[in-house]
């Protein structure tokens, strides 16, 4: 018995020490230990039935192709063996297959632009025999968005700010486009506010039946120029681009229509109006015509064009405008006859889904109820519409499908959560992506009526990872403020929480237009640091104010001309509210931020100084003229017009109300928030005479990475904490 006994003490005692684990910043930032697994480069085949993966074979990665019905690999379509070039890998991610499946394109030496750009050497590989070609010579450059025709017969790339197309069967190289030039005119590929802001790069697209090439052209020649510094090398290198900030001068944006066959060039007729946006550009299939969408530079008006590509000649089939601005979304869909069309707006008051024609006139609402609608998929053969929805919580996301006859509604995953998707090419099956907010990611194969088929990835040894340490569960809340708002948060309460203690406060925010910082899914990196905080002693605490998502158009509107006033009103309600809790320090409330998070910072910091005791702020914008045309306008208007609204919460006006400890830290190489923001704000801190921390990551760009920058990063801001908290 007394064996026995010892026996459970000290298997009681591993249980405890094996659950009591503590996070380290060393483990969280430079380890990669608690990396979750996915499944990477899905695509879906065009048959309906199979997909191809990049997974790890017997010789290493692979791009295999599984079979949606009995997920079982049918075979290989290359391996990274057979994918070398003299000798060389080449890089299986972000592969791209011609239509008909039999060429596939690969590259290598692959480097960033922007955030979303980038330039390599490219291959063209024949699937069936391995061969492998490159698409240009690598002696001319390295060159971007190689895309197959649909035929698979020619690719078009930009190389240089010039478009090119390089026929497969001869060889020969054709250029397009002859006027590109660094930092005056770029044929083909986005400058940077459109890839910023619109959130694309490649700018050509091929016609449905391979006769036409469409693509843009920006004149960025009148466009001020913004210069970085860069310490690499004994002298300093100087980096300069194109970059509109608010009430600046944008590029002037063409379209223009090259005719593969007889190599002729039109320009599209988008109007007179050069000072106006083009944010997206597709082919209407079935009628072979060209769909412009056209923004005024205000952004709340929305036309789309439809362009004959034989004249260029255009004409106005659907229109939009709003008190405010009109959000651009992709989700924009044509049925295959190009008879009809589905569009989200939020023109009801919620982003719902709309049925026309495409001659413009109306057919139907199909979605009605009071919740945004979120990601359109796409649509099937048999009339039903598929998409993702905030219906349930601002801070979950389920996936649906909608009869566009009957407007039958049916959810396909009622797990409670955070749902992305991938569907088969016919919408018969779907990879589901779910998380929770305490739960890493899971990925199901599940067919079109909801039902799981199998557990493709489960991540149980991340999850049995985190089973060893002691974790607080992330807990939703809604508190009323005073002006009688009912926000959403969440809490990470300490470990061993002891509700009869005060716990100092970290709260953390984003608060931009649109954007939440409170969902129902695991963050991975981000939120072990918070549960690091936590297990520290700190009550972690996280809230959204007006003008986030996901609550209607007039929540998320409510902003507009005048960022930072509301928001900054709500972040210091929530602090309040935090502070009458039993188990909060009043005295104890930091609020830290990144990017628009970092504002806020500072904007609580300065206007609820008798509020929060200490702020980290991180790559923050600290005046609005300092930012791109785009994001700007489209939520403050121009300064010419609303120079009040600029500078009325721009914390450079509120510099002298600083009382506590502040931490400004940025990257010198930053191309989205300039470090000039930072040093403005340092400027008008020290004629205020105030006392601040200040820290610059040399060389590095808004997402502050590389090597140990995060660690160093999260470390500088623990010991921030822990010296002025």
């Amino acid at each position: 018995m007394r064996k026995l006994s010892l026996l459970f003490s000290l298997l009681l005692c591993v249980t405890l020490t094996a659950q009591d684990k503590q996070l380290s910043l060393e483990d969280i930032w430079a380890s990669g230990k608690f990396r979750s697994q996915g499944i990477s480069g899905i695509l879906p085949a065009n048959n309906g039935s199979n997909y191809t993966a990049i997974t790890m074979g017997d010789e290493g990665p692979e791009i295999a192709t599984f079979s949606y019905k009995t997920q079982k690999k049918i075979g290989t379509v290359i391996t990274q063996t057979q994918a070398r070039y003299e000798g060389e890998n080449l890089s299986l991610y972000g592969y791209e297959f011609s239509k008909d499946e039999k060429k596939l394109i690969l590259g290598k030496d692959v480097e960033s632009i922007y955030r979303r750009s980038s330039k390599g050497h490219y291959f063209v590989v024949d699937v069936a025999s391995k061969e492998i070609k490159p698409i240009s010579d690598a002696e001319k450059g390295k060159i971007s968005h190689p895309t197959f025709s649909p035929n698979g017969k020619k690719i078009a790339f930009v190389r240089t700010n010039n478009l090119y197309i390089v026929d497969l069967n001869t060889g020969e190289e054709s250029q397009i486009t002859t006027d590109g030039e660094w930092n005056k005119v770029i044929n083909g590929m986005c400058d940077w506010v459109y890839e910023e802001e619109f959130s694309f790069t490649k700018a050509f697209f091929w016609s449905p039946d391979n006769q036409y090439l469409a693509f843009y052209r920006f004149n960025e020649e009148q466009v001020p120029t913004y210069t970085m510094r860069y310490y690499k090398a004994l002298y300093p290198e100087l980096y300069s681009f194109k970059y509109p900030k608010a009430g600046e001068k944008n590029a002037i944006v063409s379209i223009h229509i090259y005719n593969t066959v007889d190599k002729q060039m039109v320009d599209a007729k988008i109007g007179e109006e050069q000072d106006q946006y083009i944010p997206r550009l597709k082919w209407i299939p079935g009628i072979n015509r060209l769909c412009a969408y056209r923004m005024n530079r205000l952004q709340n008006k929305l036309e789309l064009l439809n362009i004959d590509p034989s004249t260029g000649d255009s004409r106005v089939f659907y229109k939009e405008e709003s008190a405010t601005y009109v959000e651009v979304t992709d989700d924009l869909l044509f049925t295959e006859d190009g008879q009809r069309f589905y569009i989200t707006s939020e023109k009801e008051g919620y982003n719902q889904i709309y049925a026309y024609h495409t001659s413009g006139k109306p057919i139907s609402k199909l979605t009605t109820d009071k919740w945004d609608v979120t990601s359109v998929y796409g649509l099937d053969n048999s009339g039903y519409i598929y998409f993702q929805a905030a219906a349930i919580k601002p801070y979950q996301r389920e996936i649906y499908k909608m009869s566009t006859r009957s407007k039958k509604l049916i959810r396909l995953t009622p797990e409670n959560g955070y749902s992305t998707a991938d569907f088969s090419s016919d919408f018969s099956y779907m990879i589901h992506h779910y998380r929770s907010a305490n739960q890493p990611e899971k990925v199901f194969l599940k067919n079109n009526k909801g039902r799981n088929i199998k557990l493709l990835e489960g991540n149980e040894d991340l999850a049995n990872k985190l089973a060893e340490y002691n974790l607080s569960p992330k807990e939703f809340f809604t508190f009323t403020t005073e002006r009688k708002q009912e926000l959403y948060g969440y809490m990470i309460k300490p470990e061993n929480f002891d509700e009869n203690k005060e716990y100092p406060v970290f709260m953390t925010c984003y608060n931009g237009p649109g954007i939440n910082r409170v969902n129902d899914y695991w963050e991975g990196a981000n939120q072990l640091w918070l549960q690091y905080l936590a297990q520290e002693g700190y009550l972690v605490v996280c809230v959204d104010g007006r003008g986030t998502g996901y609550r209607g158009a007039d929540f998320k509107k409510c902003t507009y001309k005048q960022l930072g006033k509301l928001e900054t009103e709500d972040q210091i309600s929530a602090a309040k509210w935090v502070g009458k809790l039993p188990y909060a320090d009043a005295n104890r409330i930091s609020m830290q931020g990144w990017s628009y998070g970092g504002y806020m910072t500072l904007l609580c910091l300065t206007k609820g100084a008798d509020v929060f005791a200490a702020g980290i702020s991180v790559a923050p914008v600290t005046n609005w003229r300092f930012y791109d045309t785009i994001y700007t306008e489209r939520y403050m208007a121009l300064p010419q017009e609303n120079g009040k609204g600029y500078d009325d919460n721009s914390p450079l006006s509120h510099a002298e109300k600083l009382e506590d400890p502040l931490l400004l830290v940025h990257g010198s190489g930053d191309d989205n928030v300039h470090v000039q923001n930072t040093f403005e704000m340092v400027e008008a801190l020290v004629q205020a005479n105030k006392d601040f921390d200040q820290f610059i990551y040399p060389n590095k760009n808004h997402g502050i990475y590389g090597g140990n920058t995060r660690l160093h990063l999260f470390s500088k801001m623990e010991k921030f904490l822990k010296e002025n908290l």
